[in-house]
């Protein structure tokens, strides 16, 4: 993808295709979402929560082409310095890279790959964000990253297992986890104010 400039309140030139997706888990949590090319990273924070089913209850960041883009916090200065997401969009951010990571939950670590797949143009779609695909359910906050997830599934899925009945509890009695409803990914997408 070739740098493109892009002023702040610029209108978008084309809408850029994204695959997000948890990793180190099988089979694959994905969506695929279409987003204006001069979205800020702050407002892509809010379309890959909702896309995904998250509550935003806890810090993230965007790692993109070796620079980290999120909510300064002086508390969790850990090496570089992160850089405001509020006024960077997402084309400005990607210069020449096609994927980054997105993480979110320091201390359970989910870690985002989001790629992006095509650029379309403006006509493709014409209200944004927009979830065009996707798979599984996204794992419970505060599981504990992917291996309490894991360790959740197990317990859930057996009725013998020792953890089973507090773990239904917890998650509120049930759990699909390859639930994915896209109408009301949707519909999380639509309250995004532009």
């Amino acid at each position: 993808m070739a740098k493109r400039v892009h002023v702040l309140g610029a209108r978008p030139t084309s809408l850029l295709q994204l695959r997000i997706e948890l990793v180190g888990l099988k089979p694959a949590i994905w969506r695929r979402v279409v987003v204006p090319d001069t979205m800020m990273l702050a407002k892509l924070h809010h379309v890959i929560q909702a896309a995904m089913g998250l509550t935003d209850s806890h810090l993230h960041e965007f790692e993109i082409g070796g620079s980290r883009y999120g909510i300064p916090d002086p508390d969790w200065g850990m090496g570089q310095a992160v850089i405001p997401e509020k006024r960077i969009t997402l084309t400005m951010s990607l210069a020449n890279a096609q994927s980054f990571c997105y993480v979110y939950d320091f201390g359970d670590g989910w870690e985002h790959r989001v790629k992006v797949e095509k650029s379309l143009p403006l006509e493709t779609y014409p209200r944004t964000p927009l979830c065009v695909a996707g798979a599984n359910a996204c794992p419970p906050e505060d599981v504990g990253g992917p291996p309490g997830y894991v360790d959740f599934l197990e317990a859930i899925s057996d009725p013998t297992h020792p953890e089973h009945d507090d773990m239904l509890r917890w998650c509120g009695g049930r759990f699909n986890p390859t639930a994915f409803d896209i109408e009301r990914t949707n519909q999380r997408l639509q309250r995004i104010k532009s």
